[in-house]
């Protein structure tokens, strides 16, 4: 009786006798993995927009996601240069450059004297346009990605599909496996894919370009969305800080579409509706695929990319940028309502990010008092050039000059037997010597040692052994090598490293934490709710959000 008493009594309270907590029961209507996930990255986004615009933003969209999702406030790049390829690569692989191998947009190829472009591929074709825009692929990135995974996981049977106006940002997110990458052609107004992925485009792909949405949309002059006393958040609409269009005389609204676009439609990249044609395509993804619909989970990766070439050109206090964001809360709102509707709260999880932020214009900054101007980086190479004749004789002992970093040409240093380790020390002290260089250093001491505080912690997770430069420079904060207009981004200062970082729906409890945390551990966070393996080369942690 005795025994069968303490029996009973350890099944109802086991945590007495264990001394470990009962979890509770799952919710039964949650399920254990999404059905769809959704990540979304806006390119150029800056982390204090959220508050910056919040007064003008509706419910459903980046309101909804602070209100009722999970908000990471102090989240971060930890790496240099912080540009649109190493963004999206680190946000779906969990790693830095160092590791990946995407260490800029582009970048010298020490072993051919050339250029390469991230996603470049010369072996595939262009398939839905006769441009050679679609020559492209996930070949040059080094590692899995979280989207990878996932479909390794459920043995290909789940669908993964990417989609930007830029191609790095469909390409990058979607991964070496993907059932499809799209992204925009400038000169046809459609978009394409290459035969990494496919011979033809589906029909609904087709069927979407055949819309013209594109011309809808260039056919539309660009107005304001709210009276213009409402963009307390901007500068006034004419300043010196802004390029206008071409065809324009000044940078003012309304932007008469019709009559200054040209005979492609680049112009639509650099306007609010190059995200809504964005909005649009994912749209019809989702339905046309039928994405959230199978017992394994799916993965859409979506890039807002109209933000950075509106930044880009105007600037991250111009009205336009404002406004494109107000309209991007539009479409994100119109984004949610759908997948709430068809699929369900508990069914879907999204994230939304950004690939970098950007600094304000520097003028704009010097204008205030704030430290800030442009960097004249041909001065200096052509300095640097003359040095190094000076020191080591006639010869082109610079390669490339690329990202503020410096490739030797290795070859004639060896015929002349210059010592590398010699060279790239002067180099570096020769460096720092110009006024705005805050830090030299050189590939030696990054494979040397390890450093634990920016701005050369961030240079060492930036630095790939095979594929980076010699010698590496970081600039003054407030510095860039840009014109006086609009902005850019880069550096490893917080203007440009500090990022939003949401997740909503499925079992996302609502909340936030002002805990640092960097974009790399968004891949193994994902990858520990979706109980799948985390990419290969992962260096991030899981974020401790679900309980």
């Amino acid at each position: 009786m005795i025994l069968r008493s303490i029996i009973l009594f350890g099944i109802l309270f086991p945590s007495l006798l264990t001394g470990q907590p009962v979890s509770k029961p799952s919710n039964s209507s949650i399920p254990a993995a999404p059905k769809l996930v959704v990540g979304i990255v806006v390119d150029q986004m800056r982390y204090d927009y959220i508050y910056r615009y919040w007064d003008q933003f509706g419910e459903g969209g980046f309101k909804k996601l602070v209100n009722e999702g999970y908000f990471c406030k102090n989240t971060h790049y930890n790496y240099i240069p912080t540009y649109t390829a190493p963004g999206h690569a680190c946000i779906y692989t969990g790693t830095t450059p160092s590791i990946n191998g995407i260490i800029s947009n582009d970048w010298y190829r020490k072993a051919f004297g050339d250029s390469v472009y991230c996603v470049q591929d010369d072996s595939v074709k262009t398939v839905g346009s006769n441009s050679a825009a679609g020559k492209m692929s996930p070949k040059n990135l080094l590692t899995s990605t979280v989207t990878d995974e996932l479909r390794y996981s459920t043995n290909y049977r789940n669908k993964v599909i990417g989609i930007s106006l830029k191609d790095r940002g469909s390409i990058l997110p979607a991964g070496h496996s993907a059932n499809a990458a799209y992204w925009f052609d400038g000169s046809t107004g459609n978009w394409i894919t290459s035969t990494y992925y496919m011979n033809e485009l589906p029909a609904w792909v087709k069927q979407f370009n055949d819309s013209k949405i594109s011309d809808k949309y260039l056919n539309t002059p660009w107005t304001l969305l709210l009276p213009e006393k409402s963009y307390t958040a901007s500068t006034a609409d004419n300043t010196p800080y802004e390029e206008p269009f071409p065809g324009e005389t000044a940078p003012v609204f309304p932007h008469d579409f019709p009559k200054i676009k040209q005979a492609n439609y680049e112009l639509i990249r650099r306007s609010p509706f190059g995200n809504t044609i964005t909005k649009d395509l994912a749209l019809q993804a989702i339905m046309s695929e039928n994405l959230g619909k199978n017992n394994v989970t799916d993965f859409l990766a979506v890039s807002f990319s109209a933000t950075d070439y509106v930044g880009h050109q105007f600037g991250t206090d111009a009205m336009e940028t404002q406004d494109t964001y107000l309209r991007l809360d539009k479409d994100l709102a119109e984004l949610f309502s759908y997948l709430e509707k068809n699929m369900g709260k508990n069914n879907f999880l999204v994230f939304l990010t950004a690939d970098h932020a950007a600094v304000p214009n520097v003028q704009y900054l010097k204008a205030h008092g704030v430290p800030a101007g442009l960097f004249n980086l041909t001065m200096v190479i052509d300095s640097l050039k003359k040095f190094m004749t000076a020191s080591y004789g006639e010869g082109n002992w610079i390669s490339c000059v690329n990202d503020d970093q410096v490739y030797f040409n290795h070859a004639l240093m060896n015929e002349k037997k210059i010592d590398l380790h010699e060279a790239a020390d002067r180099t570096a002290a020769f460096l720092l010597r110009f006024h705005g260089v805050a830090n030299t250093v050189t590939a030696f001491t990054l494979q040397a040692g390890t450093f634990d505080d920016p701005p050369l912690s961030l240079l060492q997770k930036g630095y790939n052994q095979k594929l980076s430069g010699d010698v590496f420079m970081v600039l003054s904060p407030g510095l860039v090598e840009y014109r006086k207009t609009g902005t850019t981004h880069g550096s490893p200062y917080n203007y440009d490293t500090h990022v939003p970082l949401l997740f909503y729906g499925w079992k996302i409890p609502h909340g936030s934490t002002t805990e640092r945390l960097h974009t790399a551990d968004i891949a193994p966070t994902l990858s520990s709710w979706l109980n799948i393996e985390f990419p290969n080369g992962s260096t991030g942690k899981v974020i401790p959000l679900l309980k």
